[in-house]
């Protein structure tokens, strides 16, 4: 039996398939309950804080319209210069203090581990929104769930994840839901930027099958969906070394259509450069759809840590 009343939700690799696809059908069932109204109570009276010491645009604002969209309510801020941290005030002190107010809480940090700090403190449930270049659960099951929606099933596909997979949590978080699906994972990127090797080496340990590479047009090929992530400058010490880099993988029409025209396109966004933009026309440009599946699929998760689903 499916349960994540009162769980924290720290790490992709803590999902069973099980809890995978409960997620994914919630979310489908609140798709179509939003499809004829503009929300429902379910969480009347409920209170989420959203904790963004990073900027955020589609998580930020996905969870608030999420929990609004459920009849709840939602308090917190957008960067750490509007709260109290801007004085002196220890992360530690900010949570034990949200934790007075609200019944969960949403959190983007930049240090790597600070979501399970927050969650060894507060008693209300703790939900990483992005731990610097560590996890990113949330943007994983609403990965999942699109490449389910656009391709019509996750089993069987072969699906290729290219960029920055060293730095890129969406990256580290979706491998380790994908590991539950029979698929193919093909990794495309530049050396320097491999995906790490912990993460290989266990998906090796797994029996989970993958492929490294960085020709981008060979892995699209016979590819059902692509994954595509942008090239982290934030995560750079060094900004030679990102404009190095920052062009080494470039998608346009033109690719597209002269290797796989069927292929469906994903990106966590924001994009930079690493999409053109008149991909987006193309029927298999999901990216903006996989943006909305954000808040279907979030508000599957706070119903259900909520204790309502």
């Amino acid at each position: 039996m499916v349960n994540l009343k009162g769980k924290d939700i720290l790490h992709g690799a803590q999902f069973s398939r099980e809890e995978l696809e409960r997620i994914m059908d919630l979310a489908d069932t609140f798709r179509i309950q939003l499809a004829d109204r503009p929300g429902l109570d379910l969480l009347e009276g409920y209170v989420l804080a959203t904790l963004f010491f990073e900027p955020s645009t589609r998580t930020r604002l996905s969870f608030e319209t999420a929990m609004h969209r459920l009849g709840g309510n939602v308090v917190g801020f957008s960067s750490a210069e509007s709260s109290s941290v801007a004085k002196g005030e220890t992360l530690a002190d900010t949570i034990h203090t949200v934790d007075q107010y609200v019944d969960m809480i949403v959190m983007r940090h930049p240090a790597l581990g600070s979501a399970a700090e927050a969650a060894s403190i507060a008693h209300s449930p703790v939900i990483n929104g992005g731990d610097g270049a560590g996890q990113h659960p949330t943007q994983a099951l609403l990965d999942l769930y699109t490449v389910r929606s656009e391709c019509g099933k996750i089993d069987g596909i072969i699906l290729v994840l290219c960029g920055d997979l060293k730095n890129g949590r969406t990256v580290h978080s979706g491998v380790e839901v994908y590991k539950h699906f029979n698929c193919k994972l093909i990794f495309v990127a530049p050396e320097q930027l491999k995906m790490p090797a912990e993460i290989t080496s266990r998906l090796k340990s797994l029996g989970i099958q993958f492929e490294e590479t960085n020709d981008l047009v060979s892995a699209i090929r016979h590819a059902d969906a692509l994954y595509m992530t942008r090239i982290q400058k934030e995560r750079f010490v060094n900004p030679a070394d990102y404009d190095l880099l920052r062009n080494s993988f470039i998608l346009t029409r033109e690719m597209i259509e002269a290797n796989n025209p069927k292929l469906t396109v994903l990106h966590p966004l924001p994009r930079v450069n690493e999409i053109t933009t008149d991909v987006d026309g193309l029927a298999g440009a999901a990216y903006f759809r996989q943006a909305k599946n954000g808040v279907y699929v979030r508000m599957a998760l706070l119903a259900m840590i909520a204790g309502k689903m």
